[in-house]
């Protein structure tokens, strides 16, 4: 029987909201999979990325931050969050540097151990630091917690620490054919790239408590046989007659601004023209509705 000669390790990034996962996700894939903001619970579900490095690769789960759930939408992103850990080679949790673990934090601890998965414990944002030895802190309390194989300094935003944490997780790859051809950096479909292109801008751009009532929905995405461009049609739904005047602004202007900006970006990762053009519709509650939550595409 030949012998494997190529590797993969499934990694689940798991932690508080705004910890930092989804920039870590963009930065060891290459890629921009999973939007940015610095708004909390920006990512709503799993999102997978992918980066073949020689003979491995690794596959990642960007997971929703793990908070306090107060809505039938939060409590499944809570429950993406903890149904990862069962499917991965490793968990990495990554923390911030200062600061008690809150009980969402705590409940993951205690699913990490009760499922026995491999761990490590990322320290974020090491530039915040304000002297060196409040690392070694960071770092004594947190092998205390007796669950991580070690504990690595990590600053995203410098891009530090990414090459280190790659090869540490090359450790438990298992020998196996690559799932994804490798030039893959994500599995999402084009289409959802795009829907979370545009609830990024809304993210960006609006007051804090309307983005989190939105939902963006993607209704018509068609390639014109005669012309190099894809026509897209967005519906953004959001809970509030008043939070849909906000959403259009002034004359239209707010949703225009959205809508370009996101347009631009869908251009550059589709390598063609893009036609978008979005609706705004209001749904009642539609994030404690099982109903919409799964024609939005929600998983229970």
């Amino acid at each position: 029987m030949q012998e494997c000669s190529t590797k993969t390790v499934f990694v689940a990034l798991v932690g508080r909201p705004n910890v930092g996962k989804s920039s870590l996700l963009n930065e060891l894939v290459g890629e921009k999979v999973a939007i940015v903001t610095s708004k909390p619970q920006t990512t709503r579900t799993k999102i997978t990325g992918i980066l073949t490095r020689g003979a491995t690769q690794y596959i990642f789960l960007d997971t929703p931050g793990i908070h306090r759930p107060r809505t039938r939408l939060g409590e499944r992103m809570t429950k993406a969050a903890s149904q990862s850990i069962a499917e991965v080679d490793v968990v990495v949790m990554l923390f911030e540097p200062y600061g008690e673990l809150n009980p969402a934090e705590e409940e993951l601890l205690s699913e990490i151990r009760a499922r026995r998965v491999p761990a490590l414990a990322a320290v974020n944002k090491t530039d915040t630091l304000k002297k060196e030895s409040d690392y070694d802190a960071r770092a004594a309390f947190l092998n205390e917690q007796g669950l991580f194989r070690c504990v690595m300094p990590l600053c995203v935003h410098e891009k530090k620490g990414c090459t280190e944490l790659l090869d540490t997780l090359e450790t438990y790859a298992v020998e196996s054919p690559h799932y994804f051809p490798d030039d893959s950096y994500t599995d999402l479909p084009e289409k959802v790239l795009v829907a979370e292109c545009v609830r990024e801008k809304i993210l960006l751009y609006l007051y804090d408590e309307i983005p989190h009532g939105t939902a963006v929905v993607v209704e018509r995405f068609k390639e014109r046989p005669d012309k190099d461009i894809i026509d897209i049609d967005i519906n953004i739904f959001c809970e509030k007659k008043s939070h849909k005047g906000i959403i259009i602004g002034k004359g239209g202007a707010m949703l225009k601004k959205i809508a370009s900006e996101a347009r631009r970006e869908c251009e550059e990762f589709l390598g063609t023209r893009v036609n978008l053009q979005c609706w705004v519709k209001i749904k009642d509650d539609w994030r404690d509705n099982d109903f919409l939550l799964n024609n939005f595409g929600f998983q229970k």
